[in-house]
């Protein structure tokens, strides 16, 4: 199927065509015949194929129409529904209670045992918004098996004092354990992409990695921490002070939290930008 079909650039295609990479993608999901899986972007469904043979219902989202007709008619399991939407706008929460009706395990006892899982092999250049979204889900989704471009991988898994950590960074790790699984070359996809691929695995949190009193006050701390990445956080968050509305001044709240005025945000810990969210915001 992957020859009959062109990939589209606005789209941002690159199908997945080495089946070695595709089982390996799989074998480190593991998916149990009670798992609900919801796979972005199945594209030709050289991950599809695998997951509906060890899988309890496989949810596949295709924002194009013909893919989807494609992998419809290529596949015809009972396990299987395809969604032809954009999973940018998809209601997420009315997704994974439908996708929990069709496995339809026996009994309300065994509502617990339907983990939801999500696989995608995310188009480069939308994949910060869809984890974003996945991430609003919370701990409805057990965990995500994600390939993303190298540079997208490295900046979600790499921690404090790398030059890939950022907002991206503490934002999925605020709510995940990530961890970097393999890299994927360029020759494993149709067309050939320009940059190198990684497979990371997110391990949703039963709790959050560290508490804070306000989610949204925090994470728009951390996006203004790392607004312009050569200053020091003190003149980053200076220029944001009006707009977060900090009810402490912002030197005393650096202090509280034992966080010299000099550092930069790449050398926070998600325990550091926590206290200081804190230190910021005591009434």
């Amino acid at each position: 199927m992957t020859r009959l079909i062109k990939a589209k650039k606005s789209l941002g295609q690159n199908f997945l065509t080495d089946q070695r990479v595709a089982r390996r993608i799989i074998d480190a999901v593991s998916p149990l015949p009670t798992d609900i899986v919801i796979e972005i972007g199945p594209g030709t469904g050289a991950l599809t194929r695998l997951l509906v043979e060890r899988s309890g219902h496989v949810e596949a989202i295709e924002i194009d129409t013909h893919l989807a007709d494609a992998v419809r008619r290529s596949l015809n399991a009972d396990n299987l529904s395809i969604v032809a939407a954009d999973a940018l706008v998809l209601d997420w929460g009315e997704l994974i209670t439908d996708a929990k009706t069709k496995l339809g395990l026996p009994g309300p006892a065994d509502q617990d045992l339907k983990r939801v899982r999500i696989v995608a092999n995310l188009p480069y250049y939308i994949s910060t918004p869809i984890i974003e979204r996945m991430l609003s889900v919370g701990r409805s989704v057990f965990d995500m098996t994600l390939m993303l471009q190298k540079e997208v991988a490295d900046r979600i898994t790499t921690g404090p004092g790398s030059k890939e950590y950022g907002y991206l960074s503490v934002m999925v790790q605020y709510y995940c354990i990530a961890k970097k699984l393999f890299e994927v070359p360029p020759s494993a996809f149709t067309p050939i992409p320009r940059v190198q691929s990684a497979v990371i695995k997110l391990t949703v949190r039963e709790l959050p990695a560290v508490e804070v009193s306000d989610e949204a006050k925090f994470f728009a701390l951390v996006r203004a921490a790392f607004a312009q990445r050569r200053k020091t956080i003190l003149n980053n968050l200076k220029a944001a002070s009006r707009a977060l509305e900090f009810t402490q001044p912002l030197e005393s709240a650096l202090e509280a939290a034992s966080v010299a005025p000099q550092r930069r945000a790449e050398t926070l810990s998600l325990e550091e930008f926590a206290a200081l969210s804190w230190a910021l915001d005591r009434g």
